[in-house]
């Protein structure tokens, strides 16, 4: 398949998003093993060459071409699969031989009446039949060479025919392969089109072109793919990652680079070569990581653009992959990242929803603000979870979202306030008492923070998050014993 797609077979995708249109002529060269080209070439020479003797040479290859032009344009249209063949000239020459035969039937002298007419068409109906009836066979290029041979043969004129009315002219195989160059340009124009791809889990929504293709794997990320196996192939993959807390996406970025993209060892897309960044940029007007590699695998060399997105406690991995081969692919993929939109997911608006019609209960009104506040929108959650502690005081899940909220928000004093309210209400709630180390944190008292994350390891000493903050807050202390005197210099901005 690499093979015939590096030599110029019909691969919708080069044709439509590569601007590689010359395919369209080459792929008719091309033939997957000898039994293929034997085959073809057999034929070729009977209706071929009959052709070529009943009519003007100029007249055949206008019909060669034409049918060539018509077979992988009807291809492109129908059929998503790589062809190569000369199958669709054989088609045009046993069309056109059927149509000539036909209408000069009554003709003494033409040549080629036991190859031609009603001779041609059992021929043609058992050609057709075997290719619908056997695997890996492009029927839509049989058919669009064999319209094209048909239509020929209506205007075709017998050589002896034309000299004697001396009516040669080269008119008529300029439109053939006019009319067959504008077959192609309408179809190729048609499929070239762009669609907006809308992930309502992910809130995100993307430009591609029309062809690709995605799926779902069992890890929630979504792929698409332009259809191509090997060489040629171009990707798209977007996962949302689940940090547990508000983070800038460098340290996903750092990760992948750690974890995937290792200088010099071989990886899902190829062996990594170079690596640059990351890098901030923005993407769908986020801030965000960028990565940059060159990869070297059997179907050759590839780049692979990746971006880290934030919002809020996730982190969207964004990773596109194209052949190097292809430099236009670099076009395709800048317009996807430009085009590149983040709406809001559907969790959301369902949040948004539960919470409008039931404006006087506490559960909705926590719900959304607590979703607001996963997704970055902290102002935003600020009101619906003051609602839902006003309606339900003695929760104590909504007076710690409310103080996290407004950590996030920067209003240290009044997050304090909330997460000693939520302490009174959970003296051993564990997410009360992260509230309070928050606290502590916000203000810059390392070794009261510590305390509290201490008292908070012995009600759930399990906790493998908590087991995590303490020793990465000890080792802070311990790199930085000037912090232990902070507590009492007041209150440090967040």
């Amino acid at each position: 398949m690499d093979a015939l797609v590096r030599w110029g077979a019909k691969a919708g995708p080069l044709v439509l998003e590569a601007g590689q249109v010359w395919r369209l002529l080459s792929a008719n060269l091309l033939h997957r093993d000898a039994l293929h080209l034997a085959l073809n070439v057999t034929v070729l020479v009977a209706a071929g060459t009959a052709l070529e003797r009943a009519c003007r040479r100029l007249d055949y290859v206008a019909l060669l071409i034409s049918s060539a032009l018509t077979t992988m344009a009807s291809s492109l249209a129908w059929s998503g699969a790589v062809s190569v063949g000369a199958s669709g000239l054989v088609y045009g020459c046993m069309g056109a031989l059927l149509v000539l035969g036909r209408r000069h039937r009554s003709r003494a002298g033409f040549r080629v009446r036991w190859l031609s007419g009603e001779s041609a068409l059992p021929t043609v109906l058992v050609f057709l039949w075997m290719g619908w009836t056997s695997v890996g066979v492009d029927n839509a290029g049989h058919l669009g060479g064999l319209v094209a041979g048909l239509l020929a043969g209506a205007f075709l004129e017998p050589r002896e025919l034309e000299r004697r009315t001396m009516r040669s002219s080269v008119a008529r195989p300029l439109v053939g392969v006019g009319a067959a160059l504008l077959v192609a340009g309408l179809v190729v124009m048609e499929r070239s089109g762009w669609r907006v791809e809308r992930d309502d889990g992910f809130g995100v929504a993307v430009v591609m072109p029309e062809g690709w293709r995605g799926e779902v794997d069992g890890q929630g990320r979504r792929t698409f793919s332009n259809g191509l196996p090997g060489l040629g192939r171009a990707t798209f993959s977007a996962e949302a990652i689940e940090a547990g807390e508000a983070v800038d996406g460098l340290s996903q970025a750092r990760h992948f680079h750690e974890e995937t993209l290792p200088l010099g060892v071989p990886g899902p897309e190829g062996r990594t070569l170079s690596v640059q960044g990351p890098s901030r940029t923005l993407v769908g007007g986020r801030v965000a990581q960028r990565l940059r590699a060159q990869l070297e695998g059997p179907d050759g060399g590839r780049h692979l653009l990746a971006f880290f997105v934030p919002r809020g406690e996730w982190v969207y991995r964004l990773v596109f992959t194209w052949p190097a081969q292809w430099p236009a692919y670099q076009d395709v993929v800048g317009r996807m990242v430009a085009e590149l939109r983040f709406d809001e997911p559907s969790v959301l608006r369902e949040a948004r929803g539960r919470a409008l019609l039931s404006p006087g209960a506490p559960g909705p009104q926590r719900e959304l603000g607590a979703v607001l506040r996963r997704l970055g929108l902290s102002r935003e959650a600020v009101t619906p979870l003051a609602e839902a502690v006003r309606l339900s005081p003695a929760h104590v899940g909504a007076r710690v979202e409310l103080a996290r909220a407004l950590f996030d928000t920067g209003r240290v004093e009044e997050g304090c306030h909330a997460a000693d309210e939520a302490q009174v209400y959970g003296p051993s709630d564990t997410g009360a008492l992260e509230a309070g180390v928050r606290c502590e944190l916000s203000r810059g008292a390392l070794p009261r923070a510590l305390e509290r994350l201490e008292e908070a390891r012995r009600v759930d000493p399990q906790d493998a998050r908590l087991r995590a903050a303490e020793a990465a807050l000890k080792t802070v202390l311990e790199a930085s014993p000037s912090s232990v005197h902070r507590e009492t210099s007041g209150p440090t901005p967040r």
